[in-house]
Parts: structure tokens; sequence; C-alpha cells
């Protein structure tokens, strides 16, 4: 583990959560990383290093970082639902699958209408034990992140996966969309399109979506994945970490040493720790906020 200067770039007076005055860098032998959860039962933090189809575990108690899973049917994202069980977006399998108490593992979504999905990318779980996802083709476009198919579906859109089962689709007016975040209240949901080049806020009531008006503009590179803390602010992935106000002004950015942010989480035991996968890296820093429920 080495340290770097942190250096944010404040762009806005009412950003005022910038804590460490450095990056810690706790893994830099990735192909490109991803997909951060951190488990707090267990202290540790999971991260997808997709080309390489493994998925990373970095144990906080001692700094020390291990294979997790290999082969990981080319996992991308991972979130935890409401009783603590991984969920993951595997694009080599073209699902979704949670893990469950007993090691077992359940498919929860890997077809809508009889079609098999494209490969799903990230996901979030609300308070009702719904998981939300986003799915692109990037696993089935080639065999570098997953395994090159032919698409099923027409287009990339967002789903809903009911407690029941049912899968429904939510959004079907994106390009690629990508990372997702609810607001601290559960009464937003902010998903990116990465080919659009902007994030979207909708109005998440009874299980459907509406609105999607455009809520950010990307100020460099491609955004990507995307967590909320207690305030509502935004983080955003991209080609740094950008920190959005509610109100979708640009409060901040965070630079990193690394061409381009995939991915991000909160975590620790307050989760007042910014986890941050950046190309073949992963870095955390200690804010003065904390991270909203939502994994």
């Amino acid at each position: 583990m080495h340290k770097t200067h942190a250096k944010f770039e404040v762009h806005d007076a009412r950003f005022a959560v910038a804590g460490d005055d450095h990056l810690e860098c706790l893994f830099s032998d990735g192909r490109w990383t991803e997909g951060p959860v951190y488990v707090p039962s267990g202290k540790y933090l999971l991260f997808s290093d997709i080309p390489n189809d493994r998925v990373m575990r970095w144990d906080e108690t001692d700094g020390s970082v291990s294979v997790f899973a290999s082969p990981a049917r080319y996992a991308n994202g991972h979130t935890l639902d409401r009783q603590g069980r991984l969920i993951s977006c595997e694009q080599g399998s073209r699902s979704v699958t949670r893990v469950e108490f007993d090691g077992s593992t359940t498919v929860v979504a890997d077809r809508w209408k009889g079609l098999r999905l494209n490969s799903p990318n990230d996901a979030v779980v609300s308070k009702d034990g719904a998981v939300w996802f986003t799915d692109p083709p990037y696993g089935i476009t080639s065999d570098y992140e997953g395994h090159r198919a032919e698409q099923e579906i027409d287009g990339c859109h967002v789903y809903r996966v009911d407690p029941s089962g049912e899968v429904a689709r939510v959004a079907d007016d994106f390009e690629r969309p990508n990372g997702l975040a609810f607001s601290p209240d559960e009464s937003v949901l902010y998903i990116a399109d990465t080919r659009g080049g902007h994030l979207r806020r909708f109005d998440a009531r009874d299980g459907s979506l509406s609105g999607g008006e455009v809520f950010a503009e990307v100020p460099a590179g491609n955004f990507d994945g995307l967590r909320v803390d207690v305030e509502g602010r935004v983080w955003a992935a991209a080609e740094n970490v950008y920190c959005f106000d509610p109100d979708g002004s640009l409060l901040a950015t965070l630079h990193v040493p690394q061409p381009a942010v995939s991915n991000l989480v909160f975590g620790g035991p307050k989760r007042n720790r910014l986890f941050v996968t950046a190309t073949d890296s992963v870095y955390s820093i200690l804010l003065n906020t904390n991270g909203a429920w939502s994994l």
C-alpha cells in the first residue's frame, strides 16, 4: 500500500466534505478493476478484475489482497441486499446472481420475456427487496470482458426484479445504461448513460420510474459507477471522481492518478471511506461524509 496526494478541485463553496489529503493505493495489479462492494460483516472489500475473470478481496484488518473467486463468470458490479447477501452482475453468464447464506448461488435474472439479457453491469437493491440493474452489451461485444455473442434483446435497458422474481423493464430509452444509485429516501434513482455522456434523474415510485431528465453532463471521460452520500450528493466515476449537489451542480473533482475511474463505493465501519476502482488499481480515501445505505 502506498499513498499519493489527494487533490480535490473545489468548484462550489458548498463542498466541505474533503477529509484526508492523500489517496491510499490498495491494489495495482489488475487489468480493469470494477464493481467494489464493502462487506461490513467481514470488514473487507470485494472488487472485480473483469478481463482476468476474478473477484478480489481486500481485508481491512491487515490490508492483504487475495483472490475471492476465480473464475468469476466475468463479474462486473456487486452490491449487498438488506440481508447482507452478495448480488453480482455476471457478464459471462449474462445474469444477476445472489449468494445465499449456505454458499449456494441463486439466479436472480437471466432473461426478459424469454430472451437472454445482454450482460448485466451494475445493480442496486431497494428497501422493498427489489433488485434494479442495467444491461449494456459490454460482456458480449468481444471475448475481453465476457464471451462474444449475439444480442437477443433489441437495445440496452434498465430492469427491476420484484421480490417475487418477476423481471420488468423500467427504462428503455438509454444508449448504454451503466451505474445507478438511489437518493437516501429512495424517491429518486440516478442512472448513468455512458454513451450519452450524462446522468439522468428518475422519480422512483411504486416499483416504476418516471421523468428521466438529464441531471448532469459528464465533465470529462465517460460516466460509469455511481454512489450517493447521506446528504444526497451524487458521486460519479468518469475520468476522475465527480461530486454533484442534488440540484445538479458540480461541487468538486477528486483527481485520481489513472486514466479512468470505473466505480466507487462507501465503506468502512462508518461508511465514510470512499473506495475507488480506477483502470488497474483500487484506491481509498477517508471523507467527512458518509455513504447512504444503498450500496
